[in-house]
């Protein structure tokens, strides 16, 4: 019998080219799902993730669905391969909630597929009308970072882990920050390459958006418990996870209160579903030793396979 696991899903910015493809090869299932996932959005989102070229994967409109199919082909494989696999919670980064919420029956595949083709769509658009940037403060105190946000006129984007906050704004906003960071006892601050300002109130006309969009969206409780990033809680009601998916746009992601959340309710296995590691990577400096699994391609699967079987 496997242990009960957290599932963790990645974010805008995990993406890479190659993704997936490998499991589309080995797994009649994954790869019917990116077959289904390039019918239901009318286009084929598995060239982009598949071969190319990074500039068109690292779009909005197309990362942040290609994570979500990603993320649950996964998810599918692996169930088939573990099929004692029991799934205690879930919790994804930005984007990575909404499969998270998928993958604990929020919504269907189809349905979640559909809201972040959308979500990453009316972000995009909101990047083409504003002159937006985001830059990481590392190695500073939450406190002086908030100040800095303040007296910059930006936003904080994300807690990701203690020593480790993104801010978000004006790309003048942005410039200042970066130039006064050491004053404020930052160590390292270093400016992202990003299309605009994420969870900043430059995404206010995307929030909006996607605001009217989750109104008319069929939304169940979840099977399992789901984290919400804006509000580093557990999702209780459908009018809940409308108001936090929504808010979440333009809001904190609140990483590191979340992952905390979890480790105090007692989590002690973590599975980091999507590439490239960075949420096994933000756990380690939230609390050492913690075990996370990642998984992401054939390989890390037959790992992930053999530890939990």
């Amino acid at each position: 019998m496997a242990k009960k696991v957290v599932l963790l899903f990645s974010g805008q910015g995990a993406q890479k080219v190659g993704m997936g493809k490998d499991m589309a090869e080995a797994y009649p299932k994954a790869k019917a799902l990116f077959d289904r996932a390039d019918s239901v959005l009318g286009f084929k989102l598995t060239d982009a993730m598949f071969g190319g070229p990074i500039e068109e994967l690292t779009r909005t409109s197309r990362c942040q669905p290609a994570l979500y199919v990603h993320g649950l082909a996964v998810l599918e494989v692996l169930k088939n391969r573990v099929p004692s696999l029991e799934i205690a919670a879930c919790a994804g980064l930005s984007l990575g909630e909404f499969t998270a919420h998928s993958a604990a029956g929020t919504f269907d595949f189809e349905t979640g597929l559909k809201l972040v083709f959308q979500r990453g769509s009316f972000m995009e658009e909101a990047c083409e009308e504003t002159k937006g940037s985001m830059a990481a403060m590392i190695g500073g105190d939450e406190s002086a970072v908030r100040e800095l946000a303040v007296e910059c006129n930006v936003d904080v984007a994300n807690l990701n882990a203690p020593g480790q906050i993104v801010l978000s704004g004006s790309v003048e906003g942005i410039k200042v920050a970066l130039e006064k960071a050491r004053d404020k006892g930052i160590r390292k601050a270093v400016e992202l390459t990003v299309a605009g300002a994420y969870h900043s109130r430059l995404m206010k006309s995307a929030q909006d958006k996607l605001a009217a969009v989750l109104q008319t969206t069929d939304i169940q409780m979840p099977g399992v418990s789901v984290v919400s990033n804006f509000e580093a809680d557990v999702v209780t009601s459908d009018m809940v996870i409308r108001n936090t998916l929504e808010r979440q746009v333009t809001g904190s992601v609140r990483w590191s209160e979340s992952m905390q959340l979890l480790l105090n309710d007692g989590h002690d296995l973590f599975l980091e579903i999507g590439p490239g590691g960075v949420l096994a990577g933000l756990m380690g400096r939230i609390q050492k030793g913690v075990k996370v699994i990642s998984i992401e391609d054939v390989k890390s699967m037959d790992a992930a396979v053999a530890e939990l079987a």
